[in-house]
């Protein structure tokens, strides 16, 4: 959905980002450099940076649309502790970021391949610091939890949509992320039957 320019809004946004960021308060460090993968429509990070302002954000898309969108969202309400936003692709073997104290992903694992999520695992394991956070957020299939129906159909959805896609088992992801040095911290239930899952790079 667009407004006469290039800024995108999700309805979703509005609704999930004050509990995402009541989450990450408390867990992101003091201060640098905070890189969100898949941003979307810019309006988390937009919103983060400006109630975070001694950090340094870091969108990023793979999609031209998107970032554009991110660009206009920085132009219209941005502060200036957020960056322009970065071509990136999780799936990539190689970033266009080196290094960051923490990272953020909402909403990508379902609706992108496994290999996005491979991908997201081993490039937080490149680029994080010992004990530095690795945020997700959104829908997952938890092992001995019953699958909400709303979740359910959703899920029943994506795949058929693109069958590379659909809710991801956090088990399969934590042991994912292991392969890369990461372990699971802690999991917060999310409004509308969402969690937070909240990994940490190990200590080497």
């Amino acid at each position: 959905m667009t407004h006469g320019d290039d800024r995108q809004y999700a309805p979703s946004a509005a609704r999930n980002r004050e509990p995402i960021l009541a989450v990450l308060r408390p867990i992101l460090p003091a201060t640098g450099l905070v890189l969100e993968v898949a941003s979307g429509t810019g309006e988390h990070i937009v919103h983060f940076a400006s109630a975070l302002p001694a950090l340094t954000w870091q969108p990023s898309d793979p999609s031209a649309a998107a970032r554009r969108s991110i660009a206009a969202w920085i132009a219209s309400a941005g502060p200036d502790n957020l960056r322009p936003p970065l071509a990136l692709d999780a799936a990539d073997e190689s970033w266009p970021v080196d290094h960051a104290a923490a990272l953020i992903c909402i909403n990508m694992l379902h609706i992108s391949p496994w290999a996005a999520t491979e991908g997201l695992m081993r490039g937080a394991g490149r680029i994080l610091d010992d004990d530095a956070p690795l945020c997700l957020y959104g829908p997952f299939l938890q092992s001995g939890r019953q699958l909400a129906p709303s979740n359910a159909a959703f899920d029943a959805d994506l795949r058929r949509r693109d069958p590379r896609w659909g809710l991801r088992d956090l088990d399969d992801v934590a042991a994912c992320a292991a392969l890369h040095g990461l372990t699971l911290d802690c999991v917060i239930d999310m409004p509308a039957n969402n969690l937070s899952a909240i990994f940490r790079k190990s200590v080497q």
